[in-house]
């Protein structure tokens, strides 16, 4: 399912955080958008998802601009996709199967024992087993985004978005969640759109690259062209110097 955003504009109190920018993000690739923090990558992504509507512009899910529809239409759309929070973002107060369950629960019809199988599948994609029954506190921070992981594919989405997937783990457990996306996005050929800001991890996973800037995208393409830009702010950027555009 292809992403657009046209001429996407937002302020928020005056602050411009999205200036004019337009994106096409691939179907059935991994898109990684690379910027500095507080750059407005957030903000973009729930843009993508239609938790905060442009001031101008136009973003288009496959071919429904989602910035024009009512609640109930955005919210149909919504079912095609899954999303990794940045912490995971799971229920304390439910079990690891309970939490994965939830989107099943809430917007299908399956009986208990077709949600249970469906649970321990999505539990072995992720590369986990025997852990249906503990809590979200009992799991290690690479344990908790394997679950969110699971949750998110629960539905089986179109769209995957994953909101910094590597922030706070070590890397060992970095380079196992990378791998992880690339395997899913092969496994349920699903577009993948990834807010980061860590280059390592960007090269290793995507197909294509946006640098954010300035509310806009200033370079796209595959990881070699990022990485061999000639732009001072993309260079700065991968060299982790401050980004300057002078």
């Amino acid at each position: 399912m292809k992403i657009e955003l046209l001429n996407v504009c937002k302020s928020f109190k005056g602050q411009v955080v999205l200036d004019n920018l337009n994106l096409t993000v691939e179907p059935n690739k991994i898109t990684v958008i690379i910027g500095k923090s507080g750059g407005g990558k957030s903000v973009l992504l729930k843009h993508v998802i239609g938790l905060i509507r442009p001031d101008s512009g136009s973003v288009f899910i496959g071919d429904d601009e989602i910035s024009a529809l009512n609640d109930k239409k955005l919210n149909e759309i919504r079912k095609n996709f899954g999303m990794l929070f940045q912490d995971a973002a799971l229920f304390d107060s439910m079990t690891v199967g309970d939490n994965i369950a939830f989107p099943i629960r809430e917007h299908t019809r399956f009986s208990k024992a077709e949600i249970d199988v469906i649970v321990k599948e999505k539990l072995r994609q992720v590369g986990l087993k025997r852990v249906t029954q503990k809590m979200p506190s009992e799991l290690s921070g690479g344990m908790r985004k394997r679950v969110g992981l699971a949750r998110a594919l629960a539905l089986d989405p179109k769209i995957i978005l994953f909101d910094e997937p590597t922030t706070g783990l070590d890397p060992i457990m970095c380079d196992a969640i990378d791998r992880l996306i690339v395997k899913t996005q092969r496994h349920t050929n699903a577009t993948c759109l990834v807010i980061s800001h860590d280059i390592d991890s960007t090269f290793k996973i995507a197909h294509k690259v946006a640098m954010l800037y300035d509310g806009k995208i200033i370079e796209y393409g595959s990881p070699d062209k990022i990485k061999w830009s000639e732009n001072p702010v993309v260079k700065n950027f991968i060299a982790g110097k401050s980004i300057s555009k002078h």
